[in-house]
């Protein structure tokens, strides 16, 4: 009997050791990611190349946008320098694959906050706020979404407004490309009757291209838009929604909003709260 509890117990023993070991291992995994990042040297970002005012390459052939400015502040916090940074071009349809391939740290391509993708991938607090609305070719006279039956939809892969359209209007065809800048040259074409996509890239396209106009028809309430981390990596999440509280009371999220989207918006944008939050936290 002294034995056969002594053989219980040492199995006992042993399989609480290697649950240990397990969740030890597990959480290996996901610690040590800023140390890691410091010895590489390099904070690796996916960002859009033809987003623009987001993240877009400017004429000095150099990354540019709201998005670029805010990722180099977090190099310039984590690494004393701005400068240490890769920027990855990502695709909307790319973007949890890279970071799932650790192909980049962090995803700062206009990311909008879904359950769908909350199961994928870990996301920090929101930067910025944007809801899904139409632009339409005046040619086809689209004012509402009912103007659409019949009518090409033009949409990029993996965006919500794909997934939305996809979802809520199944008769609605849509015309899905990969880049953006190939979406808007099919609409300036002619190939769609209107483009669906994040309301504020909208209205900066449409303030420098006439003869396309935003259907004053928010499909949506405005939903966030974050910074994306590969799912488990606690340690850099916790590390950006610091960083955005602190650039928060700093107010710099309105000082790029000032220099990077002000004279874009005009008008159409009564205040940066309209687009930004403050300290990364929706209002």
């Amino acid at each position: 009997m002294k034995k056969l509890l002594f053989l219980s117990l040492m199995v006992l023993v042993l399989f609480v050791s290697c649950g240990n070991k397990n969740a030890a291992d597990d959480s290996a995994k996901t610690s040590g990611e800023i140390e890691k990042i410091k010895k590489r040297g390099v904070l690796k970002v996916g960002v859009f190349t033809d987003k623009p005012p987001f993240g877009f390459i400017n004429e000095k052939n150099e990354n540019d946008g709201f998005d670029i400015a805010l990722a180099r502040q977090f190099a310039k916090d984590l690494l004393g320098d701005e400068n240490k940074i890769e920027f990855v071009p990502v695709e909307a349809a790319s973007r949890v694959p890279f970071l799932q391939s650790d192909k980049v740290d962090i995803i700062m391509a206009n990311m909008t906050v879904t359950l769908d993708r909350e199961k994928v991938v870990d996301f920090a607090n929101p930067y910025m706020k944007v809801a899904i609305q139409i632009l339409g070719n005046d040619k086809d006279n689209v004012k509402s979404v009912n103007d659409l039956k019949g009518k090409k939809l033009i949409v990029n892969k993996g965006t919500t407004a794909d997934i939305f359209f996809t979802k809520n209007y199944p008769d609605i065809e849509l015309l899905r490309f990969d880049h953006n800048t190939e979406a808007f040259q099919a609409l300036k074409d002619g190939r769609g009757a209107a483009l669906a996509h994040d309301s504020l890239l909208l209205y900066a396209w449409a303030k420098t291209n006439p003869g396309f106009t935003i259907v004053n028809e928010k499909l949506e309430e405005p939903s966030p838009i974050a910074p994306a981390v590969k799912k488990g990596n606690n340690e850099l999440r916790e590390w950006i929604n610091n960083e955005l509280t602190e650039l928060g009371k700093q107010n710099y999220l309105h000082k790029i909003y000032d220099e990077k989207l002000k004279d874009i918006f005009g008008d159409a944008v009564s205040s940066p709260d309209e687009v930004v939050t403050e300290g990364g936290i929706l209002k």
